[in-house]
């Protein structure tokens, strides 16, 4: 009989055990206890009080393991915290840099607040698409020039389109000569002379390659004579000296020194231009996609769209702002 006791004992003991690890919502009267003679009684009750120690030596060894996983978690987050916190303050305090080191023109900037109001406005819509035409120049146009199977690429831009009946300006004149007569006609009498006689020089300089390039066509091979080669040469040295005397009044005139100038050719022409060949070719791309995307209708607009900035968070455009400030 004290066998069984036992035995019933030790199985109540095991019972209790997992049905309070694995399901501690269960309450302690649901336990089965035998039901046996007085002295099954007596024992049943030390088992019971045995196993209530039990259960409160288990639940105490579970509160201290809970407490040590909750320090583990805290010892953890905290080392996360130390790690994380000064990269964010890293990350923050160059950003921060960054946006500081450069501040956005406005019409309250350098010399525009004592310009004719329309000077001020046509300095900020135009300077942007001035310097992107300057990029074009150097890193496109120069390098069209020296090779003689891109010559019918480089007519095309003196091409105008007579789109039913409708004259547009060619490239040359969208993307330089407008904008420059724009500006000049806008600034203070002294100034808009020195630009205009800029304009012109620039005009005249394009002329010699306009004629130099006459008559190529795309994928046709023609032969081209030595001193067309040279004319064409000339042509966009002098054009390169006309624009930077161009951006010189300008930068004067506004007192902001914003629009850098075309370097001479040479082997650290690019590096002395200070501007980015690959951002360059990165911001034609994206464009050549959107207007791809809009259509032929979007195509003959493109060059008001651009100057105006309409487009440029479309199609993956860059930020022109922050293309101009490199």
């Amino acid at each position: 009989m004290k066998i069984n006791i036992l035995s019933l004992l030790s199985l109540s003991l095991n019972a209790f055990s997992q049905a309070f690890v694995l399901t501690p919502s269960v309450p302690e009267q649901s336990l089965w206890v035998p039901k046996s003679s007085t002295p099954a009684t007596t024992t049943s009750s030390s088992a019971t009080a045995a196993s209530k120690l039990y259960a409160h030596s288990d639940n105490s060894s579970n509160n201290n393991s809970n407490s040590n996983k909750v320090s583990n978690v805290d010892v953890q987050r905290r080392q996360f915290l130390q790690q994380s916190i000064p990269l964010a303050i890293i990350a923050f305090s160059s950003t921060k840099a960054n946006a500081a080191s450069v501040t956005p023109t406005t019409s309250a900037s350098g010399n525009l607040p004592d310009l004719p109001p329309e000077a001020s406005r046509s300095y900020l819509q135009y300077r942007i698409p001035l310097q992107i035409s300057a990029d074009f120049y150097i890193f496109d146009l120069q390098n069209k020039l020296s090779d003689i199977d891109s010559w019918g690429d480089i007519n095309q831009l003196f091409q105008t389109n007579n789109n039913r009946g409708q004259g547009q300006p060619n490239k040359i004149e969208r993307d330089f000569t407008n904008p420059m007569r724009i500006l000049g006609l806008s600034m203070p009498p002294d100034e808009a002379d020195a630009m205009r006689d800029a304009q012109f020089k620039f005009e005249k300089s394009m002329q010699k390659i306009s004629r130099s390039v006459q008559g190529v066509r795309r994928d046709l091979p023609v032969e081209i004579d030595t001193s067309l080669i040279t004319s064409a040469e000339q042509g966009w040295e002098e054009g390169r000296v006309a624009i930077n005397e161009f951006f010189a009044i300008l930068n004067g005139v506004t007192g902001l020194d914003e629009l850098k100038p075309i370097p001479e050719r040479g082997p650290d022409q690019f590096e002395k231009y200070g501007r980015s060949a690959r951002k360059y070719n990165d911001l034609v791309k994206k464009t050549k996609l959107c207007q791809n995307r809009g259509g032929p209708a979007l195509s003959q607009a493109w060059g008001y769209l651009q100057t105006t900035q309409l487009l440029q968070d479309s199609c993956g455009i860059p930020d022109l702002d922050e293309y101009f400030y490199q």
